[in-house]
């Protein structure tokens, strides 16, 4: 929501302003340069992108309309989730998790946490961390190192949308300038035409140039920043996940853990020490 009013403030404030100093709108409507610089972007998206990074950007910035998932509601439920699942693993043994990290959509904790479960992203990288240390395919001690070399991967393909959107973002200035000469050499060959035929040409090849300026720096590239900031978000989540686990496969009790990776989050989403202690032991106590 917050981005359509961005978009909307932009586009308010470039034509209004047009508007006041006595354009009109008609004037900038030019389809031909529509079509030339939208489908010049388009075809260079396709050319520097695999199909899944396309995917991804257009997941990304439907995603990107709805605002951030990963608010305070969200982490509340995480370190629920994560609390009951260490405080199984630490009364019964690690093999007490086994039914949970395997068939996590089954998971008598994981159902308790709608908005947990429904992350399948999220579930997905908890189980497969903790499965090896289930299955006691390593040690304790190798955790941190797995999970971070998942964690790199998972960023390096996170910041693919946004590096593509940002060079198609940066091209659209030149498929302006590109499609404001070809508006130029449509002017020459109408040169000995009337006035009036002439500078409705030059205004169409001006607005090549506005056209490809304006949406690089008040569409594109702003929209690129916020997916990054999507992005970040993602990536603070799973990192809170991947510092309890590590805290906790390494003997630290179930709320130090938790707690450790409270202290990781910005201050946005971030619990107080007090109100999250209140909010595990009301977890443990069994009530709502």
């Amino acid at each position: 929501m917050i981005i359509l009013i961005g978009v909307f403030i932009v586009f308010a404030s470039v034509l209004g302003g047009f508007m006041m100093a006595g354009g009109q709108l008609g004037s900038l409507m030019h389809p031909s340069e529509f079509v030339s610089i939208c489908g010049a972007a388009l075809g260079a998206l396709v050319i520097m992108s695999p199909k899944r990074v396309i995917i991804d950007i257009v997941k990304r910035t439907i995603a990107s309309l709805k605002g951030s998932p990963y608010g305070k509601a969200e982490y509340e439920e995480l370190f629920k989730a994560l609390y009951e699942l260490f405080m199984l693993g630490r009364r019964n043994g690690m093999i007490a998790l086994e039914e949970h990290v395997m068939k996590p959509e089954a998971s008598s904790i994981f159902s308790k946490y709608p908005k947990f479960l429904s992350n399948h992203h999220a579930v997905d990288f908890l189980c497969s961390g903790l499965r090896p240390i289930v299955d006691g395919k390593i040690k304790p001690d190798q955790l941190k190192l797995l999970l971070d070399i998942e964690i790199q991967s998972m960023e390096t393909e996170e910041h693919e949308p946004v590096d593509v959107l940002s060079k198609v973002a940066d091209a659209m200035p030149g498929f302006g300038i590109v499609a404001a000469v070809m508006g130029i050499v449509i002017t020459m060959g109408a040169i000995a035409g009337p006035i009036e035929e002439i500078g409705h040409k030059v205004a169409a090849a001006l607005v090549g140039t506005f056209l490809g300026i304006f949406v690089s720096y008040g569409f594109m590239n702003p929209l690129a920043v916020n997916i990054g900031f999507m992005n970040a978000a993602a990536m603070a989540y799973i990192r809170c996940i991947a510092t309890a686990v590590v805290g906790f496969a390494n003997g630290m009790a179930p709320l130090m853990a938790i707690e450790v990776a409270r202290r990781g989050l910005n201050s946005e989403v971030k619990p107080k020490a007090d109100v999250l202690e209140q909010m595990l032991k009301s977890v443990g106590s069994g009530k709502k």
